[in-house]
Parts: C-alpha cells; sequence; structure tokens
C-alpha cells in the first residue's frame, strides 16, 4: 500500500515541507509498484522549489541511492558514480561493462531507490535510454529530479515516457513551510506571521530565498541583539527577491 507523507515528518535535521512529502510520497509508489508496472517517476519543477532539498531527505529517510549529474558528466563517468554511489569500484572495460556492472550493483537491492538530480543534463546530452536500460534491468524505483521542462524532454524519447509511472510538480511553499523552515534556521528567534507572509512573498514562494531572507533575519537580530522581530522592522525593498539591486544614487551637493 503507498504511503503517504505529512510536513510534520522529521529526518536528519531537516524541515520536511510540502513538497518534500510530495516526493516522499512518490518514492513509495514506485516502491508498491506491480511487476507489471513502469519504475521511473519524476519530479519537476522552477529552480528554487527544494527539489535537490527534497531529494537529500528522501535520501536519509529511505537508504535511497543519490547522484548529481555534472554538466561535464559523459557516460562513462555517470555509470562509474553510480557504481561508486552503490559502493562499488567501477571495474575497467567498456560502457557496455560498466552498464552491466551499474545493473548488477543496483539490483543486489532492487527495493532501493535510485534519485538521479539534475536529469535535464542526461536528456540534452542524449542519454536517456541509457537510464531506461538501467531501470529496465535493475528493476530499482529510479527518480529523476529536473527543471520545469524536464517532462517536455522526457516525451520526445518515447521509450523512456512510457515507463514514467507518475509525474509530480514541486510547488512554490506555502506559509506552513515557510514557518517550518523558520523554525529549522532561526529556531532562536520569534518570527511574527504577518513577518513571515512578508518572507513568502518577496521570496516568491521558491525555498532557497526563504532561507536567504531568513539568515538574514538572523543577522539583523544578533546586531541587535533581539530575539523577536517583527514586519513593522523591514521596509519593502529590504528583503532578497533574486533581482540585482541598483547602485545606490549619490546625493548632489
Amino acid at each position: 500500500m503507498t504511503q503517504s507523507f505529512t510536513p510534520e515528518t522529521r529526518s536528519g535535521g531537516l524541515a520536511a515541507l510540502k513538497n518534500v512529502a510530495r516526493f516522499l510520497t512518490l518514492v513509495e509508489l514506485l516502491r508498491a509498484r506491480g511487476p507489471h508496472l513502469p519504475g521511473i517517476g519524476v519530479f519537476h519543477g522552477y529552480s528554487g522549489y527544494g527539489k535537490t532539498y527534497s531529494a537529500i531527505y528522501a535520501q536519509n529517510v529511505t537508504g535511497a541511492l543519490r547522484v548529481e549529474v555534472g554538466d561535464s558528466w559523459t557516460r562513462k563517468k555517470f555509470l562509474e558514480n553510480i557504481l561508486k554511489e552503490a559502493g562499488h569500484e567501477p571495474r575497467r572495460g567498456s560502457i557496455a561493462d560498466l552498464t552491466e556492472q551499474a545493473i548488477l550493483a543496483l539490483g543486489d537491492d532492487f527495493d532501493r531507490p535510485l534519485i538521479i538530480d539534475e536529469a535535464d543534463k542526461l536528456a540534452d546530452k542524449n542519454m536517456l535510454e541509457l537510464i531506461r536500460e538501467i531501470q529496465e534491468h535493475s528493476q530499482v524505483p529510479m527518480l529523476l529530479i529536473g527543471e520545469e521542462l524536464l517532462p517536455q524532454k522526457l516525451q520526445k524519447v518515447e521509450r523512456v515516457h512510457n515507463r514514467v509511472l507518475e509525474w509530480v510538480p514541486a510547488e512554490k511553499c506555502d506559509l506552513d513551510d515557510a514557518r517550518a523552515l523558520g523554525h529549522l534556521f532561526c529556531p532562536e528567534l520569534t518570527l511574527d506571521d504577518d513577518l513571515m507572509a512578508q518572507v513568502l512573498e518577496k521570496s516568491g514562494g521558491r525555498a532557497r530565498r526563504i532561507v536567504v531572507n531568513l539568515n538574514k533575519l538572523k543577522e539583523t537580530a544578533r546586531n541587535e541583539r533581539a530575539d523577536h522581530l517583527t514586519s513593522e522592522r523591514f521596509s519593502e525593498d529590504w528583503f532578497y527577491t533574486g533581482d540585482p539591486r541598483g547602485r545606490v544614487k549619490e546625493r548632489a551637493a
């Protein structure tokens, strides 16, 4: 039976945001699938929504393997990193040999998920058929994480697209998520709801920007020796929005 997760879950000092719960539910859906069902799940969304954060949380909870694809990676580098993550030293050989080694290594525990972050880069390098081969022969639950256009990239490769069991979009943070991040990153501070709503709005609902603004709040509280902050303390342009700031105009003499 598929297990669902609530934002109250905690693991390894990380805050379980709603996107974390969505990703964990996707992992369990894949693990509990029937033998006749596809074994790939896709988690996609805009930058800063906390997709990698969700993957790290799930790795802590489930013992999953996780690789984050680099811009410079080749097929060989990708396969070597899967093997190393699985605790196997890659042996010399062709790409076909390394692929077989990876399939055997993952097949040692086919209930252990394999999370592939930055999967867009595999699509851009025409490496999607390689991950299809690995998943199909090892039967491990495989999670592909990428940017918002990842589904469209996968749809171009029909044999991979047909093996996706579920597509889950990452969503913007809500106020509960912002509060959870506040408790994690500023546990010593009392932050009013109006202030957290302001942080959420100025951050565009992106977890990464919320964390940046929380760090700014923490620095302000430390400098002012305060333990309670309210929205009245901060102007609209104080918050980090991700937009570059213009130069401060000099006053005329």
